[in-house]
């Protein structure tokens, strides 16, 4: 990318943070204004943009189990839900052709469900980042959220390779022989260690996928998805995940610009892009109507709908699919970006203020929940016990143990990551699935000042452990509260929601390292003394 277009990126991506927006608008804002004046995207920021898309999609797969695709609350949720709106956005599209603007002349029938049917996708690339700035990609919702965006993917792949007129070569059945990669593959990463070549190793095998399977007539992100998905589920993917996080988000600010970059609007495609834009509510609605009938809880479902509110990075790919064979005009390639980007802007404060937005009407979209619950959808209690910790990662585990040590195993762990959940419970530790920032877990948990002694708070997302230090001082204003920060500026917060001691985890990790050499030297000397 041109220096000039990054320092533009950074400028208009850093205003927007500090109103409390994604970056990514800022970007999008960005690549309107180089456009306007002036500036063009090229071939450069294309690769750019293209290999910061392989990436997400490879660190998606990485996060995906098949089996969970092949769920009902997703596959069929995902399929019924592209089917009815491919019917009544095509039927409305249709209707529009019979109108004078110009954009909609020569648009038959076919056309219109081809529109309609780049329209029935949700952005991934959007969801993933909003989800991650929030720490809620291992979350039910955000793990229903982006199964529904993988199926939506592979339907994409579909009539991609339909529609270019021509099958896969029959080299194409080879990619089966993938699955034998999948040991050498977790292997190689071992050896890699945890520095540059295993960076190095995570942008190679997404690179390589994609490579083969344009080699052999199909998509090449779904080569990167496929390697992603068959490495998925060792703990060695998980760091390869972490190594290449901020490779793709920069990757990804090329993306964001080529989108501003494709072209400016005039008052007609302007009009057009408005209109689908209006049609969003439609679309979040016919999610949560679907996800609730198949037994998900209503803020399960509201928080999945309201991270698929937009329209696809797809929508591009389809519109210059169609001007490359007639079928559309140019102008199409516009309003696809404008109402893209347009979605991304509105759908980032409602996904900011998403779990505001559920408690307020939580009470109406109640009515919409079926009776009976999805197994690791339900409610849970805590129990009869003297300590909890919330967020069972690598800090928030090791509080468990110690705790555990100290009440005599009286400890319940609590996480939202459900793989996470599973692996402690094989493990043979007390842990339950639930989700702190869940308004409803804490309208059902019973937290008994005179049972529980300490709570500690050691999730990931600090507005998680703010809220859920707010919960619990609310009910049990006399229970101890621990909970760890990553800066000091967060400690103030967390101190006034009720937090008694607040732990840097940076810091603190060098603290209790010096402790315990000083302990162990000490050890050492007194050893050495007794045997002179």
């Amino acid at each position: 990318m041109d220096i000039v277009m990054i320092v533009v990126a950074f400028c208009f991506g850093f205003i927007i943070k500090q109103v409390g927006l994604p970056p990514l608008v800022g970007f999008l804002v960005a690549g309107f204004i180089l456009n306007w004046l002036g500036f063009a995207g090229g071939d450069d920021l294309e690769k750019f943009a293209d290999t910061g898309i392989l990436l997400l999609l490879f660190s998606i797969g990485l996060k995906v189990r098949v089996k969970s695709l092949l769920k009902a609350e997703i596959l069929v949720v995902a399929s019924l839900h592209m089917l009815v709106t491919v019917v009544l956005l095509g039927s409305l599209v249709y209707l529009l052709s019979y109108t004078a603007l110009s954009v909609f002349a020569g648009v038959d029938w076919k056309i219109s469900l081809l529109i309609a049917f780049a329209l029935s996708f949700s952005s991934t690339v959007f969801t993933v980042k909003v989800m991650e700035e929030k720490g809620e990609m291992s979350s039910k919702h955000g793990s229903i959220a982006v199964g529904i965006l993988v199926i939506q993917d592979f339907f994409a792949v579909l009539l991609l390779t339909l529609s270019s007129g021509k099958l896969p070569s029959i080299w194409a059945f080879g990619v089966i022989g993938l699955l034998v990669l999948r040991k050498p593959l977790i292997s190689l990463m071992k050896r890699s260690g945890h520095g540059e070549l295993l960076v190095l190793l995570g942008l190679l095998i997404p690179v390589a996928a994609a490579s083969l399977f344009e080699l052999v007539g199909l998509k090449p992100d779904l080569g990167a998805l496929l390697i992603g998905m068959l490495l998925a589920g060792h703990p060695k993917s998980n760091e390869l995940a972490k190594v290449i996080l901020n490779f793709k988000d920069f990757l990804l600010v090329g993306f964001f610009l080529t989108i501003g970059l494709s072209g400016l609007p005039d008052l007609v495609s302007l009009s057009v892009s408005f209109l689908f834009v209006v049609v969003m509510p439609f679309k979040v609605a016919l999610f949560y109507v679907l996800l609730t009938r198949f037994k998900l809880r209503a803020r399960t479902a509201t928080l999945a709908s309201l991270s698929l509110a937009t329209y696809s990075e797809f929508g591009l790919i389809v519109g210059s699919l169609g001007a490359s064979k007639q079928w559309l005009s140019n102008e199409w390639l516009v309003i696809f970006a404008i109402s893209l980007s347009l979605t991304f802007i509105l759908a980032s404060p409602l996904n900011s203020a998403s779990l505001v937005i559920y408690r307020r009407f939580r009470t109406f979209l109640r009515r919409f929940e079926t009776s009976e619950r999805l197994p690791d959808d339900k409610m849970l209690h805590v129990g009869d016990v003297d300590g909890v910790v919330f967020g069972m990662g690598r800090v928030g585990t090791a509080a468990y143990e110690k705790l555990n040590q100290r009440y005599g195993r009286r400890v319940v762990g609590v996480d939202s990551d459900q793989e996470q959940v599973q692996q402690h419970l094989d493990d043979g530790l007390h842990v339950i699935h639930g989700d702190a920032s869940d308004y409803d877990f804490w309208e059902r948990i019973e937290v008994q000042g005179d049972t529980i002694k300490t709570v500690m708070l050691a999730m990931p997302c600090f507005e998680a452990n703010l809220y859920a230090a707010s919960q619990i001082r609310e009910r049990s204003p006399e229970i101890i509260i621990a909970a760890i920060v990553a800066f000091d500026d967060q400690v103030e917060l967390l101190k006034e929601a009720g937090v008694s001691l607040v732990y840097n985890v940076h810091k603190e990790a060098g603290i209790g390292f010096a402790d315990h050499v000083c302990t162990q030297v000490k050890i050492l000397s007194e050893v050495k003394a007794v045997s002179l």
